[in-house]
């Protein structure tokens, strides 16, 4: 499936201008065994005095840009065309046991980004912990199929967990989440991380996009779409990285495109940066993920 991209992201600074922004910006998609990019373009209004792009340490593609001129709206545009090819999952009971991967990602001799050894540690957002572990252990009975204890745990996690997007931030524990029971995707694939490496598993972290469908009959409203989270899971030497999405209770196949992938949130995110200003911001961000075959979007009013 090939998609059509825009990510505009729209900081509004009121009458208190900025003197100088650096961003970082992870907004251009990766090629990998899932996708492959066509074309991208970024493009930020003012125009940087210093655009720097480089590969970041998990494969992203990653421009640091300074603007160093007075501004009140800061525009990043970033557009894209991807190519997403998701290879067929393998079959879940036929997988190996959880057991036999654990013991695989131990012994695994790469530090290279598309390797096990990379995802299996905690880090500041994804600690060991022992809640999160015990809620992730219900699924992996002793010699259980690795991707059919997975899928389980990500059905759990849609059911048990409620959707709501005012009742965590960026900067929520995962604990916190954990046992309030609520949250957004981030949360949700921080939970799920979490319980994996616990169990000491390799799972990894996903910034991208889901296509959604609009009711039957209705256009694509300009902008509407969203940024997404996920995981993706290593399941052995055989079956390599499968996607689970536990927002959504389904593997990350041709619906998902991804951005980039880290250990946490705090690897990938989309925009980080710092401002010079006195006053506070506004942000609008309008996300578009338009299929190839699918009519062009209309405008919302």
């Amino acid at each position: 499936m090939i998609y059509d991209l825009r990510h505009r992201t729209t900081y509004s600074y009121g009458d208190s201008a900025v003197s100088y922004a650096r961003c970082v910006l992870r907004l251009t998609p990766v090629s990998n065994s899932h996708q492959s990019v066509i074309d991208a373009d970024l493009k930020v209004t003012p125009r940087p005095s210093v655009s720097v792009e480089r590969i970041g340490p998990f494969g992203e593609r990653i421009l640091t840009v300074i603007v160093d001129k007075p501004h009140n709206t800061l525009v990043i545009d970033a557009t894209s065309r991807v190519n997403v090819h998701s290879p067929r999952p393998p079959s879940a009971a036929d997988s190996q046991p959880w057991e036999e991967v654990r013991a695989a990602v131990m012994a695994a001799p790469s530090l290279e980004a598309d390797g096990p050894a990379v995802y299996v540690y905690p880090t500041e957002r994804t600690p060991i912990t022992a809640s999160i572990t015990d809620y992730a252990r219900e699924s992996f009975a002793p010699g259980r199929p690795i991707i059919e204890a997975c899928s389980e745990l990500n059905r759990r996690i849609h059911a048990d967990f409620r959707y709501d997007p005012g009742a965590t931030e960026v900067s929520t524990p995962v604990l916190e989440a954990f046992n309030a029971r609520h949250g957004v995707c981030q949360d949700f694939a921080h939970i799920m991380i979490t319980g994996l490496r616990g169990l000491g598993l390799s799972a990894a972290y996903v910034s991208g996009y889901l296509r959604t469908v609009p009711p039957p009959g209705q256009p694509r409203l300009e902008g509407a779409d969203a940024t997404h989270a996920w995981i993706t899971v290593w399941c052995g030497a055989r079956d390599g990285w499968i996607g689970f999405d536990p927002t959504n209770a389904i593997l990350a196949e041709d619906d998902h495109i991804i951005l980039a992938v880290g250990r946490d949130y705090s690897d990938v995110a989309p925009i980080d940066g710092i401002i010079l200003a006195s006053g506070g911001q506004t942000l609008k961000v309008e996300v578009d993920v338009i299929p190839e075959t699918e009519e062009r979007p209309q405008a919302a009013r």
